[in-house]
């Protein structure tokens, strides 16, 4: 099988694909120079290195098997474009990237004509999840499950028993459901963000001890990864000044658009995902400081909430997070039902 796009999370999808047992994986980069930096830093993976899609194509068995991991938009029509002209019937394209499902549906409709398979996948779990195991939601032909099916639960991370991959549907069923699983994200993080807040504003407790606050709450039903890296977050001190490194890191969040897609797409749908949406406008105004400055100037919360039971408040933000986290799965589920 291949790989085509050697960034982060090409190369690491790459080296995870290499790894499991029976594996070649054929590699291509639009400049070499990746290409031959992760043939120097990784020769146990024992690549196929190709410099044109011709011999990308030539290298791969049949029926071929490409991951494209570029840029979602013009570079991955591109990519498609050239691909599609060296693979014969049967052979199987999939996009791996954060594309528009519309895009995905556009692609696999044009694609599907010359006999290729085109599958949108979305991939979960950033450059860690990609070279350990990531959750992997794929759409496409049943015809390409048969031949995906078994390489992407090979790679996929596996939770209670079972690998975190299934055939979610046709077209670009794959890429709506990684957006929607974005949008549910924004929100979670927007929630995490909100109760390290209140703790730190209610109690006085450092970033160091909300650390072990949120390590507890990852023992018990709160579990999850991004309650996880939270606690382990909090405990980073920023070298150069002593202070707690969420204090010094800029207070002004991206965005990749997903998330922007999920609530727009909702409105289409007529579906309320309130949660995500409000996610999705504190991120934009986190990156207009010269806005939030204004707020200082006008009557509100007060900054200092001091509570007299930390403990029974910290309890309160717990199951408050909970019941909050509940609603922005639903109100996801409700949007990929729809």
């Amino acid at each position: 099988m291949g790989v085509v796009g050697l960034a982060v999370m090409g190369s690491n999808l790459a080296r995870n694909l290499a790894s499991r047992e029976g594996n070649t994986v054929a590699i291509h980069n639009r400049s070499r120079a990746k290409t031959d930096t992760l043939l120097a830093e990784h020769p146990e993976a024992e690549f196929v290195p190709t410099f044109d899609y011709k011999e990308f194509a030539a290298s791969l068995q049949k029926p071929r098997t490409a991951i494209i991991m570029v840029k979602a938009g013009a570079g991955t029509d591109a990519v498609i474009d050239a691909l599609v002209d060296v693979f014969e019937p049967g052979d199987i394209i999939v996009d791996g990237g954060n594309a528009l499902f519309t895009d995905t549906i556009r692609r696999e409709k044009a694609v599907r004509e010359t006999g290729v398979n085109f599958v949108g996948a979305g991939i979960s779990g950033g450059e860690e999840g990609a070279l350990h195991g990531p959750s992997i939601m794929p759409g496409g032909s049943d015809e390409s499950w048969v031949t995906l099916g078994p390489i992407l639960k090979s790679i996929a991370a596996v939770a209670e028993g079972e690998p975190c991959v299934t055939h979610v549907g046709h077209d670009g069923a794959g890429h709506f459901v990684k957006m929607v699983h974005n949008g549910i994200e924004y929100a979670d993080m927007q929630l995490i963000a909100e109760a390290y807040d209140l703790i730190r504003r209610g109690t006085g407790r450092s970033p160091a001890e909300i650390a072990d606050v949120f390590a507890e709450w990852n023992a018990g039903e709160l579990e999850s990864y991004l309650i996880e890296i939270t606690a382990e977050v909090l405990r980073q001190v920023d070298a150069s000044t002593g202070k707690p490194l969420v204090d010094v890191i800029l207070d002004q969040a991206g965005a990749k658009g997903t998330g922007a897609w999920t609530v727009q797409t909702a409105l289409n749908l007529g579906v309320p995902v309130s949660g995500i949406a409000e996610a999705v406008f504190a991120r934009s105004l986190s990156s207009h400081p010269e806005q939030r400055a204004v707020s200082l100037e006008l009557p509100g919360p007060v900054e200092d909430l001091r509570v007299e039971d930390a403990d029974a408040f910290i309890e309160d933000v717990r199951l408050a997070l909970y019941a909050s986290k509940i609603v922005a799965y639903s109100q996801g589920f409700d949007e990929i039902r729809a």
